[in-house]
């Protein structure tokens, strides 16, 4: 094991994560809104490299919004009729800070996996451990020692191998991992990391922006699971649309990152006077249409990941989804330009939260494949001769 790594652990003990479930008072969507300032407020406190939000998390599993994912609770957000209803709530959490919203679209996608492919029992335990508090997350990222799943003669399975870009490493407790298995397959498993630790290495993560979402490298050689922690069949974390189709979720979340940067551009100039200023009035009009440009694709994406065909037509709903995912990257990258403009030098010094807000979204509009994904959207339309107005219809 390399000796970068360590092995302690942010991870708490079973006894010490909450052992009640909060009552959810507001809709989740409601909640995440009046938790936004508080976020942003709260946020240069975790903004530092390995830092976490571990209070903003409490806030969170407070307003009821860890288990708002469950289709057990009223809520659902999990389901495709609420589709909507999660983006505007991944918004607005985004909208508060990016590193916290980026770890709770992790969670959101591990309870939309493990509802999606769990069986009864293992679904019944997983939503326990919701319940109890417990952060579930998505490790997918890995480099050449990725993880790797090997059977044992007693039923059980080793890990060997590493993540990176592991998003909560040592605060989340249920990690959902991808490892390959001997033939090849693709298995997905979900780690109790509170009892079975893996290796931190948070010498990995030295990024521009996002820092307190601890998103290190993860080493799990020697950790052994059960066959009850094994989900789904081998492949079932790559089947479409599901797996392209989730990437509406990170959009929404970056969008909420821009909103920050609009709120806080025209608050600054109206604290300068400069509201009457003809130039900065015409740079917050294109904000503004920017920003509700942003909030209608999200609208789109969630009717479009929401209708009745969405299963069945899946490359029309991933296309659509990688058509969102290109419009609010483009719409965050000009509203971001538009607010260095506005706000000048000055805007940018300490303690005004730009610079934090440029760095946290200028990194997490790095997704993968992004000019993949627009020539995705291109090759659907090229492929089909339905007029415009139907086709994304099927």
């Amino acid at each position: 094991m390399s000796a970068a790594f360590s092995s302690t652990s942010a991870i708490e003990p079973e006894s010490d994560i909450l052992a009640y479930a909060p009552p959810i008072v507001l809709p989740p969507e409601q909640a995440a809104a009046a938790l936004a300032p508080k976020l942003l407020a709260h946020a240069p406190h975790s903004d530092h490299e390995g830092g976490f939000p571990v209070q903003e998390f409490s806030w969170l599993r407070e307003a009821g919004l860890l288990q708002a994912p469950l289709e057990s609770v009223n809520t659902g957000l999990a389901a495709p009729a609420q589709t909507l209803k999660l983006l505007q709530t991944l918004k607005h959490i985004g909208r508060g800070n990016l590193a916290v919203g980026r770890v709770y679209e992790g969670h959101v996608n591990a309870l939309q996996l493990l509802q999606r492919f769990g069986q009864p029992e293992q679904i019944s335990g997983w939503v326990a451990n919701v319940r109890a508090g417990h952060l579930f997350g998505v490790w997918n990222t890995e480099a050449q020692d990725g993880v790797k799943l090997e059977p044992l003669p007693n039923g059980r399975y080793r890990l060997q191998g590493s993540k990176t870009f592991a998003s909560g490493a040592g605060h989340v407790t249920r990690p959902l991992l991808t490892a390959a298995l001997p033939d090849g397959g693709w298995q997905m498993l979900i780690l109790p990391a509170n009892t079975q630790q893996p290796a931190l290495d948070s010498s990995f993560w030295r990024p521009l922006g996002m820092r307190a979402s601890a998103s290190f490298r993860v080493d799990f050689s020697g950790l052994e699971i059960s066959e009850a922690d094994l989900l789904g069949q081998p492949g079932d974390y790559y089947r479409q649309p599901w797996f392209s189709g989730g990437a509406i979720r990170f959009a929404a979340v970056q969008m909420g990152g821009a909103e920050a940067v609009f709120d806080e551009t025209r608050r600054f100039l109206q604290a300068l006077g400069r509201t009457d200023d003809p130039y900065q009035r015409q740079r917050l009009g294109e904000m503004t249409l920017l920003i509700e440009s942003g909030a209608l694709w999200l609208r789109g994406a969630a009717d479009h990941a929401s209708r009745p065909g969405a299963e069945s037509a899946a490359e029309a709903t991933v296309a659509y989804a990688n058509m969102v995912r290109t419009a609010i990257e483009d719409i965050c990258l000009r509203v971001l330009q538009l607010a260095e403009r506005s706000v000048g030098a000055r805007g940018l010094l300490q303690p005004e939260p730009f610079e934090r807000l440029h760095r946290d979204l200028t990194h997490y509009l790095r997704q993968p494949a992004p000019d993949a994904a627009q020539a995705d959207a291109g090759r659907f339309a090229l492929i089909h001769t339905a007029p415009a107005y139907q086709l994304w219809n099927a």
